[in-house]
């Protein structure tokens, strides 16, 4: 019995099983750090969305009139503000003058000015593009003009187009800008040749 007796104690005091112990301690922490780096948490506030290129469609400050912007890619899909993701172009804001301009912020009513309209194409796809801007609604009854930008963001940051538009009256449509994108990624090809993209809107 006191054999026995012994043999448990020097069990429970064997260096080599507290090595063991504390190795396996040192290992499930390192593993816990390593899952912790794998999975940062997400940033609130950040939005970092893949663009080739960008179009913004901008007219003046405070304005209460409604431009909208019709893009199509190679393939005939249009993105417009009932249809604002196709493809790989997406509508990211759908500015509707003053009506949509109105923000909330801790319980007092603030006016973003700002009237503009940007579309993304998130990948390249060989092809003709199109882009249209359309006078959907006015409440003043007078021209405005309108800013016309796209961006070539990669590989490095160049103006496709720009220029400013003058929209003489509500349902009027104009085309801005025709491009196309070769196999390369090379834009040619550009013209201001009108096709209707607008459909029952006018």
């Amino acid at each position: 019995m006191a054999i026995l007796r012994r043999k448990k104690r020097d069990f429970e005091q064997d260096p080599f099983t507290d090595l063991l112990f504390n190795s396996l301690l040192a290992f499930t922490l390192l593993f816990i750090i390593t899952i912790m780096f794998l999975n940062p948490p997400a940033k609130t506030g950040i939005i970092d969305p893949k663009a080739e290129f960008i179009i913004t469609v901008k007219w003046e400050d405070n304005s209460p009139s409604d431009i909208d912007t019709w893009v199509e890619d190679p393939k005939g899909q249009v993105v417009w503000y009932r249809i604002p993701e196709v493809g790989l172009l997406h509508l990211d804001r759908d500015d509707r003058g003053l009506d949509n301009d109105r923000i909330l912020v801790d319980g007092n009513e603030i006016i973003n000015p700002l009237n503009q309209e940007v579309v993304t194409i998130r990948g390249v796809v060989p092809g003709q593009y199109i882009v249209n801007v359309h006078y959907y609604d006015t409440k003043e009854k007078r021209q405005v003009n309108v800013e016309v930008r796209v961006v070539r963001v990669n590989p490095k940051l160049e103006v496709v187009y720009y220029d400013t538009l003058t929209m003489e009256e509500k349902g009027e449509e104009q085309t801005a800008i025709r491009f196309t994108i070769d196999e390369d990624g090379n834009i040619t090809n550009k013209n201001t040749l009108f096709k209707s993209l607008v459909k029952g809107e006018k």
